[in-house]
């Protein structure tokens, strides 16, 4: 339920998204990260964190939606406030996500990002 709960929650966080940036969720399939950094209150931690998401996000060949977001500190049992970062990609298959796991862009990111976080929980989920 809670899982359930989370999706729920990114997925109309996600809808409401402004940017001029943004485009309309893929609903094929989406790809939903949560990142806890090992020093979430350290400010150069935290920007080298999201230079390195941007420009991997930037130069994804294979996401359509690309949101970068932070806790929303929503006061309800069911949520969640711990991660530090959340990101949510969707794509247009599973077939295309998978080449996206093996994109030399997303494989230097976590390279070049992987010492600044202690943990990482992702839920995939395909539309019905």
């Amino acid at each position: 339920m809670k899982l359930r709960n989370l999706i729920i929650i990114a997925l109309i966080a996600l809808s409401s998204c402004q940017s001029s940036d943004s485009k309309a969720l893929n609903s094929n399939f989406v790809h939903v990260v949560y990142f806890w950094l090992n020093n979430p209150d350290d400010a150069d931690d935290r920007k080298e964190f999201e230079t390195a998401l941007s420009t991997f996000l930037e130069s994804s060949e294979y996401a359509k939606t690309k949101f970068i977001g932070v806790p929303a500190m929503t006061d309800r049992e069911v949520v969640d406030n711990s991660y530090t970062y959340s990101i949510i990609l969707s794509f247009n298959s599973k077939e295309e996500q998978d080449k996206y796991q093996a994109e030399p862009v997303h494989l230097k990111f976590i390279e070049d990002a992987k010492h600044l976080w202690s943990k990482v929980q992702v839920y995939d989920s395909l539309g019905n």
